[in-house]
C-alpha cells in the first residue's frame, strides 16, 4: 500500500450522529468498547462473541449488545432463537431485564431483531432509545461490547460514539483495508478520535497486521489530521491467522472457544483478550 489517499474511500458524512463520542462507559461503570468495520464480511461478529467468551474467563462480567440494528446476526453466531430482541424494548412490549440473555460461554448478550427498517436510519427516537438502554445497563458490567454494523453509516457512527475504545476489524484484502482506511478517517475527523485499534482477521502469515497497521498508519500520517494538529495513531492489537477451525465452528454455529480451544486462531483470541485485559481494563 503506497502512501496515497485511497481516493474510492467512501466520503465522509457530516450528521449529527458522527460527532464528538459520548462515551457512556467512561463515567456509568463498564468500559464501553465497539467492534467495528469499514467493510462486511470481515468476521467483526465473530470476533466480538468469542472475545466476549474469552474476557469472561478473565473473571469479567461482559455483555455483548447488537447494535448492527436492522441487519443483526449475533444470534446466529451463538445459535440462539431469542423470544424478545431490542426490538421489543423499544417498542414497549418487554422489559430490558427480559431481553438480556445468557450466551454460549457465560457472557450476555442483548440481541437485536433483523431485517427492521424502521432501524436503518437513525431518528431521535432511536438515539435516544440506545442510549437509555446503554445508561442502564453499563453499572451491570464490566465490559461492554458493541457488535455495530459495518460501514460509515449514521447508525454505525452512533453505535461507536457510545464507546469509549474502539476496535478496527479488517483482512488483509485491498478491499477491506480501503473500507478500514475511511471509516478511521471518519472516526478520527468526525469524532475526534486520536486513537483506535486494529484486529487483522484471517492474516496468513505472522507479522501481516503490524505490517499492514504500518501501511495504513503512513497513509494516516500524510492525509489525516485531526483538530489537535496531531495523526490519528493507529495501534496494532493483534491478528486472527486463517484458519480452518473457524469456518468449522461458524458453520456449527458454536463458540471457537469452546469447539476447538487449541486451535491457532483461537489462541489468538485469547490473546487479545489478554492484552484488551492488560492496555484497556487494568
Amino acid at each position: 500500500m503506497k502512501a496515497t489517499e485511497m481516493s474510492d474511500a467512501p466520503s465522509t458524512p457530516t450528521t449529527q450522529s458522527a460527532q464528538e463520542p459520548l462515551a457512556l462507559g467512561t463515567a456509568a461503570g463498564a468500559h464501553v468498547i465497539a467492534v467495528t468495520s469499514g467493510k462486511g464480511g470481515v468476521g467483526k461478529t465473530f470476533i466480538s462473541a468469542n472475545l466476549a467468551a474469552a474476557l469472561t474467563r478473565h473473571g469479567l462480567k461482559v455483555l455483548v449488545l447488537d447494535a448492527d440494528l436492522g441487519l443483526a446476526n449475533l444470534d446466529v453466531v451463538l445459535n440462539l432463537h431469542p423470544k424478545i430482541t431490542l426490538h421489543d424494548v423499544f417498542t414497549g412490549r418487554a422489559s430490558l431485564e427480559e431481553a438480556v440473555i445468557e450466551a454460549p460461554g457465560g457472557f450476555s448478550v442483548l440481541l437485536a431483531g433483523s431485517g427492521m427498517v424502521e432501524y436503518s436510519r437513525l431518528t431521535p427516537e432511536v438515539r435516544n432509545q440506545f442510549i437509555n438502554v446503554l445508561q442502564t445497563l453499563t453499572p451491570r458490567f464490566d465490559v461492554v461490547l458493541l457488535d455495530t454494523g459495518a460501514g460509515i453509516s449514521d447508525v454505525v457512527l452512533f453505535s461507536v460514539s457510545l464507546a469509549a475504545e474502539v476496535l478496527i476489524v479488517a483482512t488483509p484484502e485491498p478491499t477491506s483495508l480501503t473500507d478500514a482506511y475511511a471509516a478511521i478517517k471518519v472516526l478520527a475527523t468526525q469524532q475526534k478520535r486520536q486513537h483506535l485499534r486494529l484486529v487483522v482477521n484471517q492474516a496468513a502469515r505472522a507479522g501481516d497486521g503490524r505490517a499492514i497497521t504500518s501501511q495504513l498508519q503512513q497513509v494516516l500520517n500524510r492525509f489525516v489530521t485531526t483538530d489537535s494538529g496531531r495523526p490519528v495513531r493507529l495501534l496494532h492489537l493483534g491478528d486472527i491467522p486463517a484458519d480452518n477451525a473457524v469456518r468449522e465452528a461458524v458453520m456449527r454455529r458454536q463458540l471457537l472457544l469452546q469447539g476447538a480451544p487449541g486451535s491457532p486462531a483461537s489462541l489468538a483470541v485469547a490473546q487479545l483478550a489478554n492484552k484488551i485485559q492488560a492496555t484497556l481494563l487494568s
